[in-house]
Formats: C-alpha cells, sequence, structure tokens
C-alpha cells in the first residue's frame, strides 16, 4: 500500500493570498480607525483649508484674469488680456468652477459641523461664522464706495441705503435688490443648504437618516427640474443638490469608512452634478462641458484625500491660517479688490497690468488678514459667546444651578466653535 502523500497544513485565513479588493479594505479600515473620537475630531482638517484656499485663488483668478467680459480692464491694447496672457487668460476662463469645489467641500463640512450639535448650536456657530465679517465687508464697501463717488472716480457697486440695509440680511436678491458684494450671491445658496441640514437636525441626525436624506434629496431636486418648479428649484438648490450630497457622502466616509453603499450615494451625486453643471457652462462662454466635468472631478479626487485618504494626517498651520483668510479675501476681492486694481492702473500705467493685479490681489489678502484677526477671530467669537448665552438666558431666570449649567454648556459650545471646520460660507 503507498505511503499517503503529505499536504502541507492550510494555511490561517490571515495568511492566505490577498485579494485586489483587500487593498481597499484596508483603505477603509484604517479610515475608520483614524475617524474622529468625538463629534469634531481633534481640530481643523489642513488639506480641507488646503482646498479652500485653491478655490478661492480659481474664482479670483477668473475675476481678474479669466473674464470673457471685452475691454475689462480698458480699451489700451497694453490691458487687453488675451494678448497679456494668453495662456493664463483662457485657464483662469474655468476659475469659475471655484464656486463648484466650494459647495462640494462645504457639504462636507457643514455635515461635519452639524454632528452631535443641536439645531440652535449648530445656527448659532453659523451666524457667528458668517455675519461679522460679512457686515463688515458690506459696510467698507459702501464706505469705500462714496468715498470714491465724491473724489469724482467711478464705483459700480450700489451704495444707497435701501439697499445697503436689504444686504445686511445677506438676502437681498429675495428682496429685489443687488448684491453690493457681488460675490455673495453664494452665501445665499449656502444659507439655503444649511436651512436643509438644520431641518434634518430637527428629526435627529444618524448615520442611516443623512444616507437617506441624501437619496431624498437628489429625487426631490430631480423631480423639481422635471415640472420646472422654480419653487422647488429654489428649496431644494436643483443647480446644486449635487455637489452638496457628494461632499456629505464623502464625509460619511472620513466618519464611518467607505462602504458600498456610500459609495452608491457619491455616485449617484456626482452623475446628477456633471449633467446639471452644462447649465453653469452655457453660461461661461468659452468653456468646454467636458473639461469643466475633468475639473470638478479632480476636484472631488482632492477632497477624498484630505477626508477619508491620506491627507487627512497632514498638521500644517500656515495652510489652517490661509483657510481662514478665504471667506473675508473671497467677499473683498472682486468688490474692493477690481475697482483698487484700476485705479492702480489709471494712476500708475506704466506699471502694467498683470503687475497691478498681482498688487490689487495682495491688498486684497492684506486686507482679508485684518478682517480676519480684528472681525473673524476677535468680534466673531464674542457674537458667539453672547449668542449662546442669549439662548439660555430662559434657565437662568429659573435658578442659579441650572444657570451654572448654562455657563458651563455656553463655554463648551466655544471650545467646540474654536476647533470646528468652517466651510465655503466659510466659502
Amino acid at each position: 500500500m503507498p505511503a499517503p502523500v503529505a499536504t502541507a497544513p492550510r494555511p490561517p485565513r490571515t495568511a492566505r493570498k490577498v485579494r485586489p479588493w483587500s487593498r481597499w479594505t484596508r483603505w477603509s479600515r484604517r479610515a475608520r480607525e483614524a475617524r474622529p473620537r468625538g463629534p469634531y475630531g481633534d481640530g481643523r482638517l489642513a488639506a480641507i483649508d488646503g482646498l479652500r484656499l485653491l478655490a478661492a485663488i480659481a474664482v479670483a483668478a477668473y475675476h481678474f484674469v479669466g473674464t470673457p467680459t471685452r475691454d475689462f480692464w480698458g480699451t489700451d491694447t497694453a490691458h487687453d488680456l488675451n494678448a497679456v496672457a494668453p495662456t493664463l487668460h483662457p485657464v483662469s476662463g474655468y476659475g469659475w468652477l471655484g464656486v463648484e469645489a466650494f459647495f462640494l467641500i462645504s457639504g462636507f463640512v457643514i455635515c461635519m459641523s452639524c454632528w452631535g450639535r443641536s439645531p440652535a448650536q449648530f445656527a448659532v456657530s453659523r451666524i457667528a461664522r458668517l455675519f461679522p465679517v460679512y457686515w463688515a465687508v458690506v459696510l467698507l464697501i459702501v464706505a469705500v464706495g462714496i468715498a470714491a463717488t465724491l473724489a469724482g472716480q467711478r464705483w459700480g457697486a450700489p451704495t444707497d441705503l435701501r439697499t445697503t440695509l436689504a444686504n445686511l440680511t445677506m438676502i437681498p436678491s429675495a428682496l429685489g435688490v443687488p448684491f453690493t458684494a457681488g460675490v455673495a450671491w453664494t452665501l445665499w445658496v449656502e444659507a439655503r443648504f444649511y436651512l436643509l441640514m438644520g431641518g434634518l437636525l430637527l428629526i435627529g441626525l444618524t448615520y442611516r437618516r443623512v444616507i437617506a436624506f441624501g437619496f431624498l434629496w437628489l429625487t426631490l431636486a430631480a423631480m423639481g427640474r422635471e415640472r420646472d418648479s422654480a419653487v422647488l428649484d429654489a428649496v431644494l438648490l436643483g443647480e446644486y443638490a449635487g455637489l452638496f450630497v457628494a461632499g456629505i457622502a464623502v464625509y460619511l466616509m472620513y466618519r464611518y469608512g467607505p462602504n458600498l453603499l456610500l459609495w452608491l450615494l457619491l455616485g449617484f451625486a456626482w452623475c446628477y452634478a456633471l449633467t446639471v453643471l452644462n447649465d453653469r457652462v452655457v453660461a461661461h462662454p468659452g468653456t468646454s462641458w467636458a473639461v469643466s466635468a475633468a475639473v470638478l472631478t479632480g476636484c472631488l479626487g482632492l477632497l477624498l484625500l484630505a477626508g477619508p485618504g491620506p491627507l487627512r494626517r497632514l498638521r500644517w498651520r500656515p495652510l489652517v491660517y490661509a483657510g481662514a483668510l478665504t471667506y473675508p479675501f473671497y467677499l473683498v476681492h472682486q468688490s474692493l479688490g477690481v475697482p483698487v486694481t484700476r485705479g492702480i492702473l489709471e494712476n500708475v500705467p506704466g506699471i502694467g497690468l498683470l503687475p497691478s493685479i498681482a498688487l490689487g490681489l495682495t491688498l486684497c489678502m492684506l486686507l482679508a488678514a485684518a478682517l480676519e484677526r480684528f472681525v473673524d477671530r476677535k468680534l466673531g467669537r464674542r457674537f458667539r459667546h453672547h449668542l449662546t448665552a442669549a439662548l439660555k438666558a430662559d434657565e437662568r431666570g429659573r435658578g442659579g444651578g441650572e444657570s451654572g449649567a448654562a455657563g458651563r454648556e455656553s463655554g463648551a459650545s466655544a471650545e467646540r466653535g474654536r476647533a470646528e471646520l468652517v466651510g465655503v460660507g466659510g466659502s
């Protein structure tokens, strides 16, 4: 009888051949291990701040170099962008996609900001973040505009009292008047996104509810576009819903790790976003849908790297500071930066177009730094503290013990506010 053939013992499961898809599983596991232990993690994500900075630079490049407006900087041939910047001009013509990138990042950041908060705490965080800097910029534009008009200079932004009062509400278009700060129309879009997220907070924020909310939002937004309903489109942000939902999906990957359901949500949102992107492409002559879709998909790839991907570990303080400057710079670069640059060109014509643009943008960045330090950092923090205290006024009136608890809660909310990520409205 032949001797039995010796066979090697069956390898344990951990020693078996690695399947191709296991690499993704390991990334998913690392993402889960690295997700924040508390509702807001361990502070700001520097890579996200870097993305916000890139988006702001793209928008500024569009307004200063990529604008399709003929004779934007004057009729002098030395100020013709096509001649002065033959390569930079058409490339910067796609800078308007920075707004879309802001909305994509905002989906990630605002979902992060909502988690673990009550609707009132979320409202306080957004109001304290957006309004002080916005009010300061509106009043600054009006003051400079009045001074320029008295000096006989041309000034494009409206400075009358009625328009200024409407702009202080941040929703002037809903009141039938133009924006004092031209780029502030995006804040009205952001505000409606905040209202939708606030409604979800009233129900309660959970993993499954946020996923269901994302799918439902996309479906209803598509129905609104199909029916050509202005009301549904205004409430559900039909043009930008896909971007916000995509950002939310990426945040859920960051918090819970990637999985098939989240990839489906991201896939549906991205198909929606790229399809309706054509409406924006048509509004920007000289741009291609294919190129725009590729650029925006690249932004999504960077967000995946910055959120659940390896760049989440990046801790570089200059990027964090640059992210803090993004919001004030975004607000001032067009309504103040463009007139200042025109003034430089008119009064110092020998300096040249591109150096004048660089100088105008540098002045805008210095102004943004001043607004960040003296308005956002100081006034915004006090504003947040007093708003939080005001929410607890009824509890203070019912007794000292509840007042102490309210004070502790106010302090805890302020600490969370210092550590939270800011979005595009931080955009």
